[in-house]
């Protein structure tokens, strides 16, 4: 039988210690992440899926908004990545900007629009809801005829063709069905991140912006 000196079997216990924090997961589930008990059905369900729900209204967002570029660069190729607007805040005219987007999906202009839609409402002011003077919501707040304007010459979309799209009985639907989604989902702040539709994360449960887009790939690559 070896003999091993007191020395070797220091290393050797250290370097089992060290292999079994290497294989340790990064991650708590109930901590950084949340299992959603009741997954609702989704088309293409099955399908790696990455949903950010947001508001172009909401100031995290807007800050989030590179590491949601970043995230969307380093995706797997067949991973798709999905919006779900909410419309939580009305004094803030999140209602509005959830229906613009999801007239600017129905349109297939909402991709093209989307970080000049938060530029719009964070940098040059045109659909600020926020007046940046006394930092309280403004009174109006830009209306829809203010966004169809916006998609026009962003998006080349006539103002009165958003309008009747933002009107329509099948934008309703997918304000419902999105609300709807939301709840399900168990979403209670912007940005939230759903991963395949079983997990829900947010930066701050993940630790930070980065550490929330490192958490989504991770959960990706899980079975």
């Amino acid at each position: 039988m070896s003999r091993f000196t007191r020395r070797e079997i220091i290393v050797a216990a250290a370097g089992m210690a060290l292999g079994r924090a290497w294989a340790a997961e990064p991650w708590v589930e109930g901590k950084n992440y949340f299992r959603i008990e009741r997954p609702p059905t989704v088309a293409g369900q099955g399908a790696p899926a990455v949903t950010e729900i947001f508001s172009y209204g909401c100031p995290a967002c807007n800050a989030f908004l590179p590491y949601m570029q970043s995230l969307e660069k380093k995706l797997p190729a067949n991973a798709a990545l999905e919006y779900l607007p909410a419309g939580w805040i009305a004094a803030e005219n999140w209602p509005a900007l959830q229906r613009a987007y999801l007239t600017a999906k129905a349109l297939g202009v909402a991709k093209k629009a989307h970080v000049t839609m938060f530029d719009a409402v964070w940098k040059t002011g045109e659909l600020a809801s926020i007046d940046p003077r006394t930092q309280r919501p403004k009174s109006p707040l830009p209306s829809l005829q203010d966004i169809a304007r916006f998609y026009e010459r962003v998006a080349a979309v006539p103002v009165a063709k958003f309008l009747e799209t933002a009107k329509s009985f099948a934008v309703d639907s997918d304000i419902r069905r999105t609300d709807s989604l939301i709840k399900a989902y168990g979403a209670d702040s912007t940005p939230t991140i759903i991963v395949n539709g079983v997990y829900r994360l947010d930066p701050g449960a993940a630790g930070g912006a980065q550490q929330a887009v490192d958490l989504t790939l991770w959960l990706l690559r899980r079975k």
